[in-house]
Formats: structure tokens, C-alpha cells, sequence
């Protein structure tokens, strides 16, 4: 999709939910910022949310504070074993929405539990794992946050040094991690169509939009000039959360990118937006998502021409609305 390709949605918003009774929703990183907006507005549609959490007692507060049906399960993305866990204890339960939500942003040098670093490890390996250990039993669709920082300065996949072992640089990590959403996106499009399934996968992004993700940056310089960026430019964590929203409940195509339809895609109603040439390039998302297989111990849990368990419903609950 070219870079300037966008369809306008007529300043779609939440009251343009259907409704979602009957369905089921995990949220990664749910019980804050643009996780926790649109869980409670999945819930308010009638969904059953899921808050797929670290911190459990923060998680509970969360969904209390949110009208509706839920549960909190822990989930740690940094921790390949925490993931593994979550997915054995959803025991066969049909999941309409996979919300890959939770991320970390501009960290001093870290590592997850395996040993990664610790951006690329949460964003985009642990949602590897959990989205392929979950796909069995995921009926509808996939959606991953991405971010616009996907096509600042030149990122690629550094697959010789995916770590940033030699000269570690917190902008570029993140950039790079953001890029590998897009690039699993697409690649987990392809498979899901090669196999005949119904689900879809598709991406979104807040633009700019004011959550406590950018008081993760080490960097105090870079924290302050956020603070003032939230107070002056951004829109708030409810604005944010509509393209994931959107992609979430909108008839769309798969490997579809959702963002907000204002000036540098910073704020806005959400709409169909492009992507960088990186993030476009079929033969490195193939090889990401090998190299991501070989890193986590997960693989395609889909056979050729075998389909998720079940089909999309086509009651008046259907998730993939045709309003747009």
C-alpha cells in the first residue's frame, strides 16, 4: 500500500461499535492507557474482555473500574514461559479477538527472561508466541499494535544483530520492534489465507497519543520533551484507542493498517493508512517470522488448508461490522 493511500471512515468513533455480545477478547497490556480504553469500550459493547496482565492487583483495579464482563489472567510477554502458561490455560475457549495491545518504549539496555532485548522481546516476540500458541482457537481476527516510529531513521530488521548488542540505541530498538508488527502482520496474513482461514490479521496505531508508554524512555531529556508533547500535541488515550478499535470491529481486508487520518497521521479519526517500503517487504517478513520460530520454540499451529477452529458468526453479533 503506498505511503499516501488512505480511505476516509467518515469520523468513525465508539458509539459506531456493534454489538459485540457473545464474543470474547483478550487485550494484552489492558489495564492501562489505549489497552484499558478500548477493553472498557469492548466491554461496553458487550464483550467479554479478557485483561491479559503482568501485575494481576493492577489488573483486577483496572477491570473494576470497567462496566461489563471480565477476567484477569497474568501474562508476562517478556517471560516465554508466562506465555506458554497463558496459552495452556485458555483450555480450548473460543477467542473472537486477539488484541496484541501491550508494549514497552525507548528502555535503557534490557533483557527479557530469555535473554533478548527486552523491546524487541515484548512487542514483538512474546506476541509472536502468544499469537501462534492462541491461533487454534481464534475465530475472527488478530490485531497488533504497531506504531508510526516504524519509519524513523531508515529502520530495518537488523537480523545480524537483532539485539543491538553493538551499540545500543533505545529509538532505534523501538523502531526496530515496531517495524516487526507490521512485517508479522503481513506474514501472518499470508499464512492465514494459504490455509483457507477465515481469521484475519490486521495492524493499528495510536498516532500520538498521551499514555504512560513514553514514561518508559531512560532517557530524562527524552521524557520531559514527551511530558510536554502529551500536554500540547497529543490527543488523549480514548482518541488513541480508535484505530485499534476500528480494526478490531471493521469489515476490513486483512494485513490492513489503521491509523488516525490527521496532518503526519499524529491525531484524528481512524482510517486505512500506509506503511514504509520496509514494512511492505514480503521475503523479510518470511524470514522474521522464521528467525522469530527459531527464537521462541513456536511454531505455525495451522496445517495447509487446515482453518482456525470455528468460522466468523454472521448473527447480529458479528464482529466484523459493514458500517464504515
Amino acid at each position: 500500500m503506498a505511503d499516501n493511500t488512505k480511505t476516509k471512515s467518515k469520523a468513525w468513533d465508539v458509539g459506531r461499535l456493534p454489538d459485540l455480545t457473545g464474543r470474547t477478547a483478550v487485550v494484552t497490556g489492558a489495564n492501562s492507557g489505549i489497552g484499558l480504553t478500548a477493553s472498557a469500550a469492548l466491554a461496553g459493547a458487550g464483550a467479554h474482555v479478557v485483561f491479559a496482565v503482568r501485575d494481576l492487583e493492577r489488573g483486577r483495579k483496572a477491570a473494576a473500574t470497567v462496566p461489563g464482563s471480565t477476567e484477569v489472567r497474568r501474562l508476562d510477554l517478556a517471560d516465554l514461559s508466562s506465555v506458554r502458561e497463558f496459552a495452556d490455560g485458555w483450555q480450548g475457549r473460543p477467542l473472537d479477538l486477539l488484541i496484541n495491545n501491550a508494549g514497552v518504549m525507548m528502555l535503557p539496555q534490557q533483557r527479557t527472561a530469555d535473554g533478548f532485548e527486552m523491546q524487541f522481546g515484548t512487542n514483538h516476540l512474546g506476541h509472536f508466541a502468544l499469537t501462534n500458541l492462541l491461533l487454534p482457537y481464534v475465530t475472527d481476527r488478530v490485531v497488533t499494535l504497531a506504531s508510526g516510529m516504524h519509519r524513523m531513521f531508515g529502520t530495518r530488521i537488523r537480523f545480524e544483530d537483532l539485539d543491538f548488542a553493538s551499540g545500543y540505541d533505545p529509538n532505534r530498538a523501538y523502531a526496530q520492534s515496531k517495524l516487526a508488527n507490521l512485517l508479522f502482520t503481513l506474514e501472518l496474513q499470508r499464512r492465514l489465507a494459504e490455509t483457507g482461514s477465515p481469521v484475519r490479521a490486521l495492524a493499528a496505531h495510536p498516532g500520538y497519543a498521551a499514555t504512560n508508554l513514553q514514561s518508559h524512555a531512560g532517557n530524562p531529556v527524552v521524557r520531559a520533551f514527551m511530558k510536554i508533547g502529551n500536554r500540547v500535541f497529543a490527543q488523549d488515550d480514548r482518541a488513541g484507542a480508535l484505530p485499534t478499535l476500528y480494526a478490531a470491529t471493521q469489515d476490513l481486508p486483512g494485513a490492513s493498517y489503521v491509523g488516525p487520518d490527521g496532518l503526519g497521521e499524529v491525531r484524528g479519526a481512524p482510517t486505512l493508512v500506509g506503511r514504509s517500503a520496509a514494512a511492505s517487504d514480503v521475503d523479510v517478513a518470511r524470514r522474521l517470522w522464521t528467525v522469530s520460530e527459531e527464537l521462541t520454540g513456536v511454531s505455525w499451529p495451522l496445517g495447509a488448508g487446515e482453518p482456525a477452529a470455528g468460522r466468523r458468526a454472521t448473527t447480529a453479533g458479528q464482529v466484523a461490522a459493514t458500517e464504515n
